[in-house]
């Protein structure tokens, strides 16, 4: 198989041949592998090198043979060192075993082939740290493909990879997905499971999933990997029959709400504003009632709330990670940022956080009481189509912790609600922006109910198709 081959098929195409034996695993994976070498001196997505073999998988999974990569972050795999995108962890430490996700994309048949960058401990909405350097975005490398999955979304992008893992505390999945012209799912808290490490990684706002490039691969993936693990807080209701079967046009008509006014007030994009009235238009033409309406909830207490989630998780992993090496914490082995979240994290206390417990309980009734009278929300998933590289710069000494928070979301300012809620939420790819960049709409669903995401967001890729757009930066 030569790469022109490779990047015109998904991760589903690919398996499909793979089954019937028009090409053998070892020759996608070497496919890959050159498609991965021609893009990565541009695009910067790798932590390391490859590894010299795919990592060990099922021969006979839904995805057997399939080419993959790990983000470097949450999800680990045994004896492959983490850094966490940071300078403290060094060469980074590896784990004796497999996370529960690890070893359902193993059972899969995923063949991982690398790790891909993402920013200091993941607190970022691009993909740059003084660790790694910037990761840059396929469609314009002077841009950032996004954060935190910024890494796996170029790979994806350039067509190196059809899928990667990724994670969303705060749009970590939907905001690359975004900026690079994918399809970028976070399932419902507890869809997942985030076994054995963590019970409700970052006070519940953690998910793990992977961006795509289609619909079926996001569906198809999620089938192969959800479910609970023993011990797991969640046990979620899943699909009458498959999430698979679910991404296909619904048949019924929906209820769906648009706003493109950020909630905390920040101007908007006029080209994200254009793609989300284009998506509304077609939903509507699809005989769906559309109406502006938005939730309301305490915007000053939820930003509070968050980053006091954000500053304890930053506090924990880098004092943490300090105490077990033996160093000291400093601009040394830390960015500003990350330094100035983590101190402000250690003054908090039990109260600070039982405070924020409440913010995100009364948020999330708040939510969920909007979605009594509406099958999904539509919004644009970011304020920009994407940033400069430098403009989110966790290294800027200038911001504490407050700062740092406002700046990201200021770009980010649709996707940490649905963390909070633990609602499902996917980011596809609207009209693109003048300039020729991606610009995605983000559609937030009732909790658990990925399904109804699934199925409209297989319309859109019907009715308003991306799958023949070309990256300036393309495997080859």
């Amino acid at each position: 198989m030569d790469v022109r081959e490779y990047i015109e098929h998904d991760a589903t195409g690919l398996a499909e041949l793979v089954r019937a034996g028009k090409v053998s695993a070892e020759e996608v994976q070497q496919a890959a592998r050159t498609a991965i070498e021609s893009v990565n001196g541009e695009l910067n997505a790798l932590v390391g090198d490859l590894f010299d073999k795919a990592l060990d998988a099922s021969e006979t999974g839904p995805f057997a043979g399939v080419p993959f990569a790990i983000k470097d972050l949450v999800l680990h795999a045994e004896g492959i060192p983490q850094r966490d995108g940071c300078r403290l962890l060094g060469p980074g430490i590896p784990f004796p075993y497999d996370t529960a996700l690890m070893r359902r994309f193993r059972e899969a048949g995923l063949a991982a082939m690398g790790v891909t960058a993402t920013p200091e401990f993941g607190f970022n909405a691009a993909t740059e740290s003084v660790a790694n350097g910037p990761t840059r975005n396929p469609w314009d490398t002077t841009r950032s493909p996004g954060g935190s999955s910024g890494g796996s979304a170029a790979l994806v992008a350039a067509r190196a990879l059809p899928v990667a893992h990724a994670n969303d505390g705060g749009g970590s999945i939907r905001i690359p997905a975004a900026a690079s012209g994918l399809v970028g799912l976070k399932p419902s808290r507890g869809r997942v499971s985030v076994a054995p490490d963590f019970a409700d990684p970052l006070m519940g706002l953690g998910i793990e999933f992977a961006v795509t490039r289609t619909v079926r691969d996001a569906a198809g993936l999620l089938d192969a990997v959800h479910g609970s693990e023993p011990g797991d807080k969640y046990l979620l209701p899943g699909p009458a029959t498959s999430y698979l079967d679910a991404a296909r046009p619904p048949s019924g008509k929906l209820r769906i709400a648009v706003t493109t006014t950020a909630p905390n007030g920040v101007p908007v994009d006029p080209a994200c504003v254009a793609a989300v009235r284009a998506t509304a238009a077609a939903l509507e033409a699809a005989g769906h009632t559309v109406e502006e309406a938005a939730p309301e909830f305490d915007v000053e207490a939820f930003d509070h709330a968050n980053l006091t989630a954000w500053c304890s998780f930053l506090a924990d992993g880098a004092y943490g990670a300090a105490a077990a090496l033996g160093v000291e914490l400093s601009t040394d082995v830390l960015e500003h940022t990350t330094l100035a979240c983590a101190e402000y994290g250690k003054t908090l206390t039990a109260l600070d956080m039982y405070a924020a417990e409440r913010v995100f309980n009364a948020t999330t009734r708040a939510v969920a009481a909007f979605f009594t009278g509406y099958d999904l929300l539509l919004t644009p998933t970011m304020a920009a189509p994407n940033t400069a590289i430098g403009h989110l710069d966790a290294n800027d000494p200038s911001l504490d912790a407050r700062g740092w928070y406002d700046r990201i979301f200021a770009f980010a300012p649709f996707t940490a609600l649905s963390n909070v809620t633990g609602a499902p939420a996917i980011s596809v790819p609207g009209t693109p922006s003048a300039e020729g960049w991606p610009v995605g709409v983000q559609l937030v669903g009732r909790y658990a109910a990925e399904e109804t995401l699934l199925s409209v967001a297989a319309y859109l890729e019907e009715a308003t198709p991306w799958a023949d757009r070309r990256p300036g930066v393309l495997a080859r």
